[in-house]
């Protein structure tokens, strides 16, 4: 019961440092320039760029909370599960690291053409870089040998990878994830929408099949992420900038360290969809609706290479609509794929 108590005080402050920092970390980013367009507005604001930090601020906030009180009041904490919680902590700050070095090389402006003519272009990490990048992230996980190396095969049984698991599968998990949640995003408020959802699922499926860690490390995320989401919301006064890396880094951490990998990668489908449509167009299709003098959104293609496409050619939907849409589809599939879990028919 201790336990819960110090789970609910480690939301709070998360929430709360979260909550209280943004404002603030909005001005900061104002007055040194770090902002872009929000260019599904009639008069296109200017609007803050970078969220990560605000989200990764609440969150260790929560779970130094939590750990101090478990480690010098209650002692509830085993040297394991604080080696765990301190490795995925390491984890996220890392990835945090990498979005914001992605943000500000997006700010960094090359010059083309000479003397009055010249023009000025915005340039991010690469995609090679984007990919290897999140890499070093995974170390932390590997070294402490996160998770457990027997997985379940269907038709096969249970497998031992031993040495493979932690070596091979883990990086793969948090590159997979880190990278994946960067294709489905571009709307206001939608992406910490998102992140809220999956950790609320992955947190309480974690816990009921024995992690509480991970329960801990999903649910004070996900408190972080709602006060983020307040700002976020449209019209957004903050853009999520790096916190797509952040969020599919933590899915990965908490599919790791609560040993849930199947339900995890099955309620991850619909990035892997969004992937897929992505494939269609190369990688290069934006989802980005355009805005009609009603104020809803049109599909900028006629074919559909993400998710967004599909929602707004069914219909005429505003920005905060597609946003829900998106967030309750999540919900759904989440609920849906918990229910089949929960009968054991996988």
């Amino acid at each position: 019961m201790d336990s819960f108590w110090s789970l609910g005080i480690a939301m709070a402050a998360a929430f709360l440092g979260t909550l209280v920092i943004t404002p603030k970390f909005i001005r900061l980013l104002e007055l040194e320039g770090i902002t872009g367009r929000d260019m599904m507005k009639k008069d296109k604001p200017v609007v803050a760029e970078m969220g990560a930090p605000v989200v990764l601020f609440g969150f260790l906030s929560g779970i130094f909370i939590f750990i101090a009180g478990h480690t010098f009041i209650s002692h509830f904490l085993t040297t394991e599960n604080l080696l765990t919680m301190l490795a995925v902590v390491s984890t996220i700050m890392i990835i945090t690291f990498i979005g914001v070095l992605d943000e500000l090389t997006c700010l960094i402006k090359e010059r083309e053409g000479k003397g009055l003519f010249e023009k000025f272009k915005r340039k991010g990490l690469s995609q090679w870089m984007q990919s290897i990048l999140p890499f070093p992230a995974a170390i932390p996980l590997m070294a402490i040998s996160a998770g457990v190396s027997t997985i379940s095969i269907p038709f096969l049984g249970n497998l031992n990878l031993g040495i493979i698991y932690p070596l091979v599968l883990v990086p793969i998990a948090i590159v997979g994830t880190s990278n994946a949640t960067n294709m489905l995003a571009g709307f206001n408020g939608m992406q910490a929408g998102m992140g809220i959802v999956m950790m609320a699922f992955l947190g309480i499926f974690a816990y009921i099949n024995g992690s509480t860690t991970a329960l801990v490390l999903a649910l004070v995320f996900a408190a972080s992420l709602l006060a983020f989401w307040i700002y976020n919301r449209y019209p957004a006064k903050i853009f999520p900038g790096g916190l797509d890396y952040l969020v599919g880094t933590m899915v990965g951490c908490i599919a790791i360290v609560g040993n849930i990998e199947k339900f995890a990668l099955i309620c991850f489908a619909p990035w892997f969809l969004e992937l897929l449509l992505k494939a269609r167009s190369g990688f290069k299709a934006e989802n980005f609706g355009v805005l009609q003098k009603d104020g809803t959104l049109k599909a900028p293609y006629e074919k559909n290479y993400s998710l967004l496409h599909i929602i707004m050619h069914a219909g005429r939907f505003r920005e905060w609509q597609v946003s829900a849409i998106m967030t309750g589809i999540v919900f759904v599939w989440c609920s849906a794929v918990s229910l089949v879990f929960w009968l054991k028919l996988v």
